[in-house]
């Protein structure tokens, strides 16, 4: 007779419990998945617990029995259900919705042979790290690895005791990733394992690419482009001890490594850490929470980190490690700024002027817009009249070349239609698109310079063809593309020794979002895409584009005078209250019907008000700054305070009683820390 013939199961619901099946006959154990019957369906679950006895207040004899192992061994284990607890709590969603986010998922989806050919998750263009080690090392680069290799109990000198935090702060160019690699090293040398966590799957491609070349086998990978079926295969590999480095953006951070060393955050500043749906996590936090407890080292790394993160160095409750001057050969770009007031064309001439002499030098250029499509709004000047989406309250923007014709596309939710020839409102001819985004520049370039060879890289560009983002890159490193148009994905990460012109084609394109951290966001594109100019060569130029060329973000940047806009965003956050002198909670209530989501926000608010503190406020309720997406309209409220316990435990309180009479046709959302407000 089984000694345990009870399980606790959770389920990937809005539910925050467990509930308690028989096994069977089944061989169930803890850390294992199976299929379950769930009043009238059958889902897939998690066995958090073996148990002898059922819980008192449950007839045993009603109980109903696992349908169907999913796993022959467990896949988790108490450390993962620790964490899960951990951050369920925190995060406030359901124990279940927490280890869901964290597990791969149970079925790997089908996947065409063509398709598989397709997903190569290794594209070598970063010529500014070695893929072996190199000779020699700065001395900064060697007192940084030092620091890291000798900082706490979970380092390669296990007698000591944790040591904090570290940000490794260095220029574009300065070899942090070479110390990342290095401390890795020491760390899996001296029996560890080491998270390594990037931003964007871009840049996992050719991390894990480097990864490969340093540590061959030991190397594990996870990230979304993997189908389920392969991240559970490297989920495997590492909950066995085979993974001794784990490498991928946000969702590795869940890895099960064992005997963690040490934690790497690359590009800490990056939003993309953030999860967007429920649990909405944030990586970094989680590191943190990771390294406690397991006594690791955490060191993040970025030449712009983070609002927040600047002021902990400051204060000296992250421990920063300096790298300031590039190691390949280059030197700081000249950035110069061209005010567009006036200006009838996106290129201007002093622009124009800088990339017929460079390419006739046989240098290159990269170009940066962060903008998709062709047009990106629909005005009639006559009657006021603006296109925007069906479902959502935001403009459409035109795509000149999508599927061989002109489409007006949503960026939010993905509807089309066709573009009207005359104003819907009023039959003006005069209405039409305005503004210019990526694929317009490619025309505007290709004109200019038919003589030169363009690329270009953004969502639309690389959709539904895996090997276009890899071919081009690997085309412009070899110098058989003179001149790369693209968003962010040029502006971060990618290193080419023949780049000598950076062209930001506007500026202002981020400062238009009504988000305190909007400024943030620019200054750190233009520091990281005026990057990419000079990084092997010395004379790199950088030609900022702007209308509004005194707005701080902008100047500060282009002055490269970081420690200057730190200083100035900090008195900014300061005198508005916003992070990092405050936390946040944000609740956003949605529905198709717009009276149900108001109602629901304000109940809510009534709630919070009703407990808050003298120290705490709330901000609204109202409406989100886009207030409308797929259909949903959106109604939110943001509670602030100088710390975050006294308005989590509120949170926790109003939540419980909201959800008594919770309105089924209202979806609340709730993000601890968000990073934008939209």
């Amino acid at each position: 007779m089984n000694e345990f013939p009870y399980i606790d199961v959770a389920f990937d619901i809005p539910i925050n419990q467990t509930f308690t099946y028989l096994k069977g006959d089944f061989d169930a154990k803890t850390g294992m998945r199976a299929k379950f019957p769930f009043g009238k369906r059958e889902i897939s679950g998690y066995i958090l617990a073996e148990k002898a006895e059922a819980p008192q207040n449950i007839d045993a004899a009603q109980l109903k029995t696992i349908k169907k192992l999913i796993d022959k061994t467990p896949v988790f284990g108490q450390e993962e259900i620790d964490l899960a607890y951990w951050l369920s709590d925190f995060y406030l969603c359901s124990i279940g919705e927490a280890i869901s986010a964290m597990i791969p998922h149970a079925q790997g989806r089908k996947k065409a042979a063509d398709e598989a050919e397709e997903e190569e998750t290794a594209i070598d263009v970063d010529d500014d790290i070695a893929t072996t080690r190199p000779e020699h090392l700065s001395d900064e680069q060697q007192a940084a690895i030092e620091v890291l290799c000798n900082a706490g109990r979970g380092s390669p000198a296990p007698t000591k005791r944790p040591d904090g935090a570290f940000y490794l702060y260095g220029i574009t160019g300065s070899g942090k990733t070479e110390v990342f690699l290095q401390a890795a090293e020491r760390y899996i040398a001296a029996g560890k394992t080491v998270l390594y966590l990037v931003p964007e799957i871009s840049l996992t491609h050719q991390t894990e690419d480097l990864l490969n070349k340093r540590f061959g086998n030991l190397v594990a990978t996870a990230h979304s482009a993997l189908t389920n079926a392969e991240r559970m295969a490297q989920w495997k590999k590492i909950l066995s001890g085979e993974a001794k480095i784990v490498a991928g953006p946000r969702t590795a951070v869940f890895a099960p490594l064992k005997n963690l060393g040490l934690i790497i955050i690359d590009e800490e500043q990056d939003g993309s850490y953030k999860s967007n749906n429920t649990p909405r996590y944030h990586a970094r936090q989680v590191a943190m929470h990771r390294a406690q407890k397991a006594g690791a080292v955490l060191v993040m790394g970025s030449a712009t980190p983070s609002v927040e993160s600047w002021k902990l160095m400051q204060e000296g409750r992250i421990k920063c490690l300096s790298l300031s001057k590039r190691l390949a050969g280059g030197d700081t770009p000249q950035v110069y700024i061209k005010n567009m007031l006036g200006e009838g064309s996106p290129l201007s001439s002093e622009l124009k002027n800088e990339i017929i002499k460079t390419v006739g030098q046989g240098k290159q250029v990269i170009l940066f817009l962060n903008r998709r499509g062709f047009n990106y709004f629909y005005h009639c000047p006559q009657c006021g009249y603006e296109m925007l989406c069906k479902h959502c309250s935001v403009p459409m923007t035109y795509h000149k070349h999508n599927n061989g014709g002109g489409l007006s596309l949503c960026h939010y939710c993905g509807y089309t239609e066709q573009p009207p020839h005359v104003c819907p409102q009023c039959g003006s001819l005069e209405a039409g698109f305005t503004g210019f985004g990526t694929e317009m520049i490619e025309e505007e370039v290709k004109k200019s310079f038919p003589q030169f060879r363009i690329g270009r890289l953004d969502t639309d560009s690389v959709r539904g063809n895996k090997k276009i983002l890899k071919n081009t890159l690997l085309a412009f490193k070899k110098g058989e593309i003179d001149i790369l148009l693209g968003t962010q994905m040029v502006a971060k990460g990618l290193n080419f020794p023949g780049v000598a012109l950076v062209g930001v084609i506007s500026a202002d394109t981020g400062l238009h979002l009504p988000d305190f951290r909007a400024a943030e966001r620019t200054f750190g594109l233009l520091v990281q895409v005026a990057g990419r100019a000079g990084r092997f060569a010395k004379g790199g130029k950088v030609i900022v584009q702007t209308l509004r060329p005194s707005e701080p973000a902008i100047a500060f940047a282009c002055n490269l005078s970081i420690a200057e806009y730190y200083s100035h965003e900090l008195k900014i956050r300061e005198m508005q209250g916003f992070p990092p002198y405050s936390r946040l909670i944000r609740f956003v209530a949605r529905s198709a019907d717009r009276e149900r989501a108001k109602a629901a926000i304000i109940r809510l608010g009534r709630l919070l008000t009703a407990g808050i503190s003298a120290n705490a406020e709330l901000l609204g309720p109202a409406e989100c700054p886009i207030a409308k997406i797929a259909g949903n309209y959106r109604m939110q409220i943001i509670l602030r305070a100088p710390s975050l316990a006294p308005i989590h435990r509120l949170t926790k309180t109003a939540l419980q009683e909201f959800g008594k009479t919770k309105d089924a046709q209202v979806y609340l959302e709730v993000d601890i820390d968000p990073v934008n407000a939209l």
